[in-house]
């Protein structure tokens, strides 16, 4: 009796201390789930181009600019600026589309859309819902770049990977920050992933909450990947100033093209439902 009493009472015990871990558990999350307020969103409700008053564009194929041509990636397409075939709020999403066709020195035509200098941001919830096209050599964007370089050029002042997909990895969503310690240039980049198996075929929302000490990334509001801050040298931790959206869909280059491009999936699109930004205040 005296050996069932102590092994009910560990029972009791345990369950107790799982229902705890269960309830402590639930807080956590709870607590990333809560929005801050709504500061600025578009909600791509009226046709036509990208709204002026919150997008811009990057242009052409970089060779004017230090970074050198293919921006820096070795890419293959040609970022055309207020062209409805690239860039176009159509039924109440932003489609952003690559076609296959000579323009410039290029054989492939897309768009790369910017908020910079109309809506920048430091710290806060930034959610955006979109489907995300597949097909070998596509590499579809949601990132964040810093609006005035604070710490010095690319990566100095820092980059904020929202969402990554290329399309040989067709099922994995990618998030990164790079900084002058921790990028991919030098293979030192603190990258996180998740498998969602219908990236390619349904709507996600894909979400990063920045603070003054992490980073975190989520898809559907399921967390899979944090970077914290680390002492005060801005070589690891450059996020403490303004950046703002890009929005893009590149052709190949050195991650989308590393086994190659295949020409004749195209044209493929990126669709955006929305891109919201919560602040606490």
């Amino acid at each position: 009796m005296i050996r069932i009493s102590f092994f009910l009472m560990f029972l009791l015990i345990s369950c107790s201390a799982q229902k705890n871990e269960q309830q402590e558990e639930k807080v956590v999350i709870e607590k990333q789930l809560v929005k801050g307020k709504l500061v600025w969103s578009d909600e791509f409700d009226k046709d036509g181009l990208p709204d002026i008053q919150k997008w811009s564009y990057d242009i052409g194929d970089a060779c004017n600019l230090p970074m050198g041509c293919g921006w820096g990636n070795n890419e293959l397409q040609y970022y055309t600026e207020k062209k409805l075939k690239n860039a176009r709020v159509e039924n109440g999403h932003l489609i952003i589309e690559a076609h296959r066709e000579n323009i410039g020195k290029s054989q492939y035509s897309s768009a790369r859309l910017l908020s910079k200098g109309k809506a920048d941001f430091l710290y806060g919830q930034y959610e955006i819902r979109a489907k995300i096209p597949g097909g070998l050599g596509a590499w579809a964007a949601i990132w964040m770049m810093p609006t005035n370089d604070k710490y010095g050029g690319w990566p100095r002042s820092g980059e904020i990977d929202i969402m990554e997909h290329v399309g040989f990895d067709k099922d994995t969503i990618f998030g990164t920050p790079h900084t002058m310690a921790f990028n991919g240039m030098i293979g030192t980049q603190k990258s996180g992933g998740i498998e969602i198996l219908d990236c390619e075929e349904e709507f996600h929302t894909y979400k990063v909450n920045w603070t003054e000490d992490k980073i975190e990334w989520f898809v559907d509001d399921l967390h899979y990947h944090t970077f914290y801050k680390v002492g005060e040298d801005s070589d690891k931790w450059p996020f403490d100033h303004p950046f703002h959206f890009i929005l893009n869909l590149a052709v190949g280059g050195n991650w989308g093209g590393k086994h190659g491009v295949d020409e004749k999936i195209w044209p493929k699109r990126m669709e955006v439902d929305f891109v919201r930004v919560y602040q606490f205040e």
